[in-house]
């Protein structure tokens, strides 16, 4: 039978957490400078205007924003709707509430001069910027309460001593996420919002795969200290996590460059979920683990010194 990963492998992986915890520092130390000082958020959390419109022939997107963008909308962002056949498009304007009639009125203009009759204006929702941080506020609350429900479901599967772990790794890949999206311009939306909540499943799914061997392995063979259960745990489970996660990449990124710009941005955030989230299961949430038990036995230790 074919195997990419031979069973028997024995790849030390605990040696290697050190500089992977030290790499992962720095990495979310810049994702979070990042995301306080650069991130760009859509007109669903800062405010504008979203416009929904359906053209009766072909006409390109690139042009409408062209058009836009000479009549000084410099940030309009414009994705297709439905099948390409339908002709029916997005438009994204930020604004304030001091400009926002203004904005929907200069938009209808530009497309009613340069299109007449070949364009209709379904339908348009103004958000103002109030409502756009609450609706950011209730994103990040979200995930805050996905992490703890996940924090505790962990803590009632296995032990609570797997707990921090799994957090820890949540927060590294969900920041680091974050932290492309702000150095690379792309803008935070409801979309990232269901993106990140969609990583956050995956990732704790891959880690609860390698603490259910630890726990395997730690019931089956008591004496044997942490690292070295978590270590085979790691190697048993390497060729599925290889399977798994390059199956589950093949097609994000399938849809990241095949699905077009209303679902990009969606996908760019699940493929680097994929790949942190694999990565942090093994180098993030096991070291963690480790450290705790460590520290755990170790005041143990001491409480035993001072009994004594």
């Amino acid at each position: 039978m074919f195997q990419i990963i031979k069973p028997d492998t024995k790849f030390n992986f605990t040696k290697l957490y050190g500089v992977a915890a030290f790499l992962s520092l720095v990495v979310v130390a810049a994702s979070l400078y990042g995301l306080f000082s650069k991130m760009s958020y859509g007109v669903d959390f800062r405010g504008g205007a979203e416009i929904q419109l359906k053209f009766t022939e072909k006409v390109s997107l690139e042009n409408v924003r062209k058009e836009l963008k000479d009549t000084g909308f410099s940030e309009v962002t414009a994705i297709t709707l439905g099948e390409p056949g339908d002709f029916e498009y997005l438009l994204k304007v930020p604004g304030d509430e001091s400009n926002l009639n203004s904005i929907t009125e200069k938009v209808n203009e530009t497309l009613k001069r340069d299109y007449g009759d070949k364009v209709d204006i379904r339908k348009i929702d103004i958000v103002g910027p109030k409502a756009g941080a609450e609706l950011r506020l209730s994103g990040f609350q979200a995930m805050l309460w996905a992490l703890i429900a996940i924090m505790v479901y962990i803590g009632l599967r296995f032990d609570f001593k797997y707990s921090p772990g799994a957090i820890v790794a949540l927060f590294h890949d969900v920041s680091i996420i974050l932290g492309v999206f702000a150095f690379t311009g792309t803008e935070f939306t409801l979309q990232t919002v269901a993106a990140l909540l969609a990583v956050i499943g995956y990732s704790v799914n891959d880690t609860v795969i390698v603490y259910d061997r630890v726990r395997e392995h730690e019931q089956k063979f008591p004496g044997r200290d942490l690292a070295t259960h978590i270590n085979e745990a790691v190697n048993e489970t390497l060729s599925r996590t290889i399977l798994t996660s390059g199956t589950t990449l093949f097609v994000s990124l399938t849809m990241f460059f095949m699905g077009g710009l209303a679902i990009r941005d969606f996908f760019l955030a699940i493929s680097l979920g994929v790949i942190i989230g694999t990565y942090s299961s093994i180098f993030v949430a096991a070291p963690v683990t480790l450290l705790f038990d460590r520290f755990n036995k170790g005041s143990a230790g001491e409480k035993v010194s001072a009994s004594a």
